[in-house]
């Protein structure tokens, strides 16, 4: 049975950036505005005033200072507070395609073979443009890519979820080499009116080339086991979907209220119980983890690297401590959060594609996901020689 090797990887990073301080004063400007139009609720007690963010507020909470964007001037328009993504003709490459695409073009050229050699595309993802025809299929095609392709999503963990899928494609003899892209517009779902999560997300698409040890030329990363969990829960949601397109909102005794001009309901975006969270997925990922290290002969304590999912530090570096039995250093404990802010899917790709090197044959790392299901997945990995 053929075992697979992460044979390349690519990175597609949008233009346009925005700062804490640029967000903050956009939100500030629109949070003091909604105080003057609702002043005498305000005063009467029945609202509370919305409070300022801060820039010493968002990166103590999450160690952001910047992310990435598709367009800022929307979300940092106090009248809009949302991104400007024009939509697309059918005849035309959709957005998500688009960035997929520069993204596995890269690991293509990375990988160095032809796209012929490649027998299926993966496309793991928090948020599709569509039900149908798959995002996977159109980027085929894009690409020229022979074979078939499918959309998966498991929210942030979307991407060790597509590499173990790529290498149980391998195992069983379906193909010998998988293309799986996470294009993330984490922005577009973001809800920037909301001070506890308006800095959390940016937008980017990573690309991992899965092949098999048979045919794979020397370097690269074996894979030596993965693992998926999911275990439900609603603390981290988003509510839109075609069920509840036309849906208008109800008060809180069922009847439908009209809705609301500026803009999706906050449960049709991005929510969160962000201590909940923490609270929940740090225990459960840090002993997945080492569970997962044991049952392979591993010893967590000497991974030279994590390439963890990029939500947010505190979070990272519990579960770096936990596993590694000590406070890891920088070049141990992969954080690019402070550039790209959180990106989903992509978070452990990026920490992955930027930060892996230095390795000596035989060495070992930890590719690991976690995210909304709550699910997460842990792609254990051997520099090959």
């Amino acid at each position: 049975m053929p075992h697979a090797v992460i044979a390349a990887t690519g990175l597609f990073t949008p233009e346009q950036s925005i700062s804490n301080e640029e967000l903050v004063a956009a939100y500030n400007a629109w949070a003091e505005r909604w105080n003057a139009d609702h002043a005498l609720q305000i005063a009467e007690g029945d609202v509370a005033a919305l409070t300022p963010s801060s820039v010493e507020f968002i990166e103590k909470a999450s160690g952001i200072k910047s992310r990435f964007v598709l367009d800022k001037t929307g979300i940092l328009d106090p009248a809009r507070m949302a991104p400007h993504i024009a939509e697309r003709s059918n005849d035309d490459l959709s957005i998500m395609a688009e960035m997929a695409v520069k993204a596995a073009r890269q690991a293509i050229e990375a990988w160095g073979k032809p796209v012929s050699e490649i027998g299926a595309v993966l496309c793991a993802a928090s948020n599709m443009p569509r039900p149908y025809p798959a995002l996977a299929v159109e980027i085929q095609q894009a690409l020229g890519i022979d074979g078939f392709g499918f959309d998966m999503n498991v929210a942030c963990s979307s991407a060790t979820f597509g590499i173990k899928t790529a290498a149980d494609f391998i195992a069983s003899g379906s193909t010998r080499a998988v293309l799986m892209v996470n294009p993330e517009v984490c922005s577009a779902h973001l809800n920037f009116k909301d001070r506890d999560s308006h800095f959390i997300f940016g937008d980017v698409a990573t690309a991992v080339i899965v092949e098999s040890a048979e045919t794979a030329g020397p370097g690269g990363w074996d894979i030596l086991g993965t693992r998926l969990k999911t275990v439900f829960s609603n603390n981290i949601r988003n509510n839109f979907g075609f069920l509840n397109r036309w849906a208008l909102p109800t008060d809180k005794a069922g009847a439908p209220i009209s809705a609301s001009k500026d803009g999706p309901q906050d449960d049709k975006l991005f929510i969160q119980q962000g201590r909940k969270v923490f609270k929940d997925v740090v225990p459960l990922v840090s002993d997945m983890i080492i569970d997962h290290a044991a049952d392979l002969g591993i010893d967590p304590t000497g991974l030279k690297r994590l390439w963890l999912h990029q939500a947010n530090i505190n979070m990272n570096q519990m579960i770096g401590r936990k596993v590694l039995g000590r406070d890891p250093s920088e070049a141990e404990n992969v954080i690019i959060l402070d550039e790209y802010a959180n990106t989903s899917s992509a978070g452990s790709i990026i920490a992955f594609h930027l930060h892996n090197d230095g390795f000596a044959s035989g060495e070992t790392g930890l590719i690991c996901s976690f995210g909304a299901g709550y699910s997460a997945g842990t792609v254990f990995v051997r520099k090959r020689g």
